[in-house]
């Protein structure tokens, strides 16, 4: 009887319905939570509240639109209609000066960090490995030439906030592309569902007489497993910012210390493009230090909300806590370092 059950058990768990049943009560109880917070805590009243948030999920979601159809459009050129071996035939043999070219393929790639993600998975299922486009999706975001310049308008090079965002965004994404080459199965880390798109994919290189239809195909699967994760981070980003009291934030702004974390906890909540976030956080910068602006600007782009809820159509639960984890103390590290030098 026993084992009878526990194959029903495991089926039961891989069963896609069920995994969405689940993940649909969990999202409901995070509402539910959420409204309860609203309801017990000072402020504003509900209706208000609820439409302040709504409003800022719409914004973050239409912000971010464009982006990701460009990167799934980018993402079908890539696999579909590039013959093989065209890119590969660039790249360094060097596995070190292969991260780091494509840690710098972003000044090619004008989008921001909602259309890497699709962009990255067209990427691996041409082959590229997993440590590979983990490095160019860390730093592509940063290093893209809208950000580049939107970094410069409204910053300039006062206190080296510019070069410290560039030169960490560079360093961390080489960071952790070295870190996985030593993890011992790097496929491991994407999803299920994920692994296997790209087995099909890999399958269908040979087939190229129907590229209009793989590319047509190719383009509901990627906003099919994109849209939906980005509706979800929109809404929580724009939950988190209207029941996080900002006062709290900007009473620790002045601290060295506390005024870094307290940046990072805002990157990760607000969720701004990162092709516009340097005019938000240009309004932190009378009230807040150089380095806090430098971590805010380094942690927003890669781990926020609305990334990490994209990240999870590919990678798996641990690889995003592990990213977390990295570009936070990285963040940390290189704003106290400004800190010092400011």
């Amino acid at each position: 009887m026993t084992d009878t059950l526990v194959p029903r058990t495991q089926r039961l768990e891989r069963d896609p319905r069920i995994r969405r049943a689940l993940l649909s009560l969990v999202g409901a109880l995070v509402v539910a939570a959420l409204v309860v917070l609203a309801l017990v805590s000072p402020g504003p009243a509900l209706p208000t509240r609820l439409q302040d948030g709504l409003t800022l999920s719409i914004s973050v979601l239409i912000e971010s639109m464009p982006f990701v159809l460009l990167g799934v459009l980018l993402s079908i050129v890539v696999q579909v209609w590039v013959p093989p071996g065209v890119i590969e035939r660039w790249m360094p043999r060097r596995a070190w000066a292969r991260r780091m070219v494509l840690s710098l393929l972003g000044m090619l790639v004008p989008v921001c960090e909602c259309g890497n993600v699709p962009f990255a998975r067209g990427l691996m299922m041409r082959g590229f490995t997993v440590p590979e486009t983990l490095t160019f999706l860390i730093a592509a975001p940063i290093v893209n030439p809208i950000v580049i310049i939107t970094t410069h308008q409204a910053f300039g090079f006062d206190d080296g906030i510019l070069i410290a965002r560039l030169l960490g965004g560079f360093a961390v994404a080489n960071l952790i592309g070295w870190l996985y080459t030593r993890h011992p199965d790097p496929d491991a880390l994407l999803t299920e569902r994920f692994a296997a798109s790209c087995e099909r994919a890999q399958d269908a290189e040979a087939d190229r007489a129907g590229r209009g239809t793989r590319s047509l195909a190719q383009f509901v699967i990627e906003l099919r497993a994109v849209m939906p994760a980005l509706v979800i981070g929109s809404a929580l980003a724009g939950a988190v910012q209207v029941l996080v009291p900002r006062d709290a934030l900007l009473a620790i702004g002045s601290n060295p210390a506390l005024s870094i974390v307290a940046m990072i906890l805002l990157a990760m909540i607000v969720s701004i493009c990162s092709n516009v976030d340097s005019f938000f956080a240009l309004s932190f910068a009378a009230t807040f230090t150089p380095g806090s602006i430098v971590a805010f600007l380094l942690v927003g782009p890669l781990v926020d909300v609305k990334m990490l809820s994209l990240l999870r159509t590919t990678f798996r639960t641990r690889v995003l806590a592990a990213l977390v984890v990295i570009v936070v103390l990285f963040a940390i590290a290189a704003g106290s370092v400004v800190n010092l030098l400011a």
